[in-house]
């Protein structure tokens, strides 16, 4: 599979091709336009961003945008994961050394426990923690004020979120996938960095081929660009764009193997659906949440999929697409 996660590969990747300013940050134009009015606001006041929530699919930037809001408003960031903290003290910690004015990042912010999440309300709120001290009848509450932050949580599941954390994000915005348009000015941006000679075709190719998603694009050029190295002179051209992607196993919409084993299962063994996430991730071998997250939204967002009440269904272009013959009878409303 084609991985859309972050991996230790894409701190390097994305160390030197992130955006640092907002005008540099390509795609998600609206989104992009009302940051930049919330951070002028904030800048005009003196006063720390409000509180911002990004959802989405992974690779499609939430973690560039944070680091940019930081970079704008001219304070540190901390960035941070859900699962990462396991102890209310632990984010009593991270909270309490935090500036005036500082960035706190938390991405996958829905697997945050409850406990946890009460240390962050009146944290959002009121700027302080409550601190209990000692144990039992003796114990006492103590009310540690903080620093004015801007809290940023990032997620692909927005529906786990609690909703009294969700009502306490002052600025929600939802991160769609990339056209491949805005993929090929990515692709020639992060060529440029690293100094790679790129035909504008070949740039095409590799946008088409990239899920809509920013991150794999990178990660598609930096493969394509070992390809180009290895087995020709370095320029990558349409052909060897093309040979390297058939290699990396990518097809010409940009499904990869476990893609098309998702389409072929629900066909093949379920003839087209519906069938439930759970039985499919099991006659896979893949895991729930991987496809939830992973597999299912760009199969869904480009048509290869509908979800119904009763299940997953394979509509008339995953057909075409593999090549088997649709039937009239295979549709359900």
């Amino acid at each position: 599979m084609i991985e859309t996660g972050y991996t230790e590969e894409d701190k390097v990747i994305e160390g030197s091709l992130r955006p640092q300013k907002l005008a540099d940050y390509i795609g998600q134009d609206r989104i992009r336009e009302n940051i930049s009015i919330s951070i002028e606001a904030a800048r005009k006041r003196g006063e720390p961003m409000d509180h911002v929530l990004l959802f989405g699919p992974p690779g499609l930037g939430k973690t560039t945008l944070a680091c940019i809001i930081a970079n704008e408003m001219g304070v540190h960031i901390k960035i941070t994961s859900g699962p990462a903290i396991e102890k209310p003290g632990e984010m009593a910690a991270i909270l309490n050394g935090l500036q005036e004015g500082d960035v706190l990042f938390v991405d996958e912010i829905h697997r945050l426990n409850k406990q946890i999440e009460e240390v962050l309300y009146p944290a959002m709120e009121d700027y302080a923690i409550d601190i209990m001290i000692g144990k039992g009848a003796s114990a006492k509450s103590i009310r540690l004020e903080l620093p004015k932050f801007t809290l940023i949580g990032a997620t692909t599941r927005a529906g786990l979120l609690s909703a009294p954390l969700r009502d306490r994000f002052g600025i929600i915005h939802h991160l769609e996938f990339y056209s491949a348009e805005q993929l090929q000015r990515i692709i020639f941006h992060s060529a440029d960095i690293l100094n790679v000679q790129l035909d504008e075709d070949a740039a095409a190719e590799m946008a088409r081929r990239s899920r809509g998603t920013p991150r794999l694009a990178n990660r598609i050029l930096k493969r394509v660009r070992d390809y180009a190295e290895v087995r020709h002179d370095g320029r990558i051209t349409l052909e060897i764009a093309q040979k390297a992607l058939d290699m990396m196993d990518v097809d010409s919409l940009g499904l990869d193997r476990t893609d098309r084993r998702f389409l072929d299962t629900l066909i093949g063994k379920f003839s087209g659906g519906p069938a439930g996430l759970d039985t499919l991730a099991a006659a896979i071998g893949e895991d729930p949440g991987t496809l939830e997250d992973v597999v299912e939204p760009y199969l869904l967002q480009n048509g290869f999929i509908n979800r119904t009440p009763r299940g997953r269904v394979a509509t008339e272009l995953a057909y075409r697409h593999l090549g088997l013959p649709w039937q009239e009878s295979l549709k359900f409303e």
